[in-house]
């Protein structure tokens, strides 16, 4: 797709992008394995150095990539084998605290548009300990140890008139938690990843990036603390949508000599940059994923 920019929030897909235009991947290390009986297959793309990181328009880090095709399938039994797997990769990113982590869990987005709400109805089924272990202590949990757990839901710019980096900052100064970890929908470049993907990564998140409405990072070095994010796709570019229908449809019917015309299509859809098309059933799909994801934080977490 030369001349054209594809948005994407995951990292497995801007690794995809760069294999398919040949691009040498140096400096970025990717691991992949496959939980057969659960349908479940989970990349790690490593990210080490600042060039590889401008190649594929990510900050340096891990990033973990959890495909699940059959998440929104009405099986409880299989929501929490994906609930456990989220659970093992997030625990592995979590630093160890023999005396219990505090983790505020941030949840982002509008939860007025269904298809931005991910993150706070994420908050809505998530076990809340903070207040409980500071006014009873570990008697209140049969004296194991028990992290404390707290929540907010920044809201966005158009309501609050802050940024949410300036939010979260006043209440990470005032609470002093040991890790954050911050909820948020992404964007896709692939249909068929939509709301069927999770990505666990250590390098922050830049909210509003996925659809190009760039605010200031909540990372590592912006926070002080240790940020941890969990993304879900639940929208994809309309401009990708279109681009990709149109190469497909050339691909198939092999007329090479039409592909001079690709640069003149991606020309003319570049007016649907500012648009972003979500499945026909995203409340359902958001409920679903949501308590997916309360689940793997509860069972991480406590």
């Amino acid at each position: 797709m030369a001349g054209f920019q594809v948005r994407t929030d995951l990292a497995l897909e801007a690794r995809e992008s760069m294999a398919e235009a040949k691009k040498k991947l140096h400096g970025i290390q990717v691991e992949e394995y496959e939980i057969e009986e659960d349908h479940i297959h989970v990349t790690r793309v490593l990210i080490e150095t600042k060039n590889a990181a401008k190649s594929m328009g990510k900050p340096i880090g891990t990033y973990i990539t959890i495909e699940a095709p059959e998440i929104l399938e009405p099986d409880e039994d299989y929501h929490r084998e994906i609930s456990e797997c989220i659970s093992k990769e997030l625990l592995s990113m979590l630093p160890k605290k023999e005396e219990g982590l505090s983790v505020l869990v941030v949840g982002l987005g509008n939860r007025e548009v269904t298809a931005d709400a991910l993150g706070p109805r994420v908050l809505d089924n998530l076990m809340i300990t903070r207040h409980i272990m500071r006014t009873y202590g570990k008697a209140a949990y049969e004296n194991k140890c028990v992290n404390e757990i707290s929540s907010i839901e920044p809201g966005v710019m158009a309501k609050t008139g802050m940024e949410t980096a300036e939010i979260v900052k006043g209440v990470v100064e005032e609470t002093q938690p040991d890790v954050v970890v911050v909820i948020d929908a992404l964007a896709a470049r692939s249909t068929k990843r939509l709301n069927r993907t999770i990505q666990i990564s250590n390098a922050g998140i830049q909210p509003g990036s996925g659809v190009g409405n760039h605010r200031n990072a909540l990372t590592e070095e912006s926070l002080g603390r240790t940020v941890i994010a969990i993304g879900v796709p639940t929208v994809v570019d309309a401009a990708t949508i279109v681009v990709d229908a149109m190469e497909r449809v050339l691909k198939d019917q092999n007329k090479p000599e039409e592909w001079k015309d690709m640069e003149r299509i991606h020309k003319a859809v570049t007016q649907l940059n500012s648009m972003y098309m979500t499945g026909k059933d995203v409340d359902s799909m958001i409920k679903k994923v949501s308590y997916t994801l309360s689940e793997a934080l509860n069972m991480a977490l406590i």
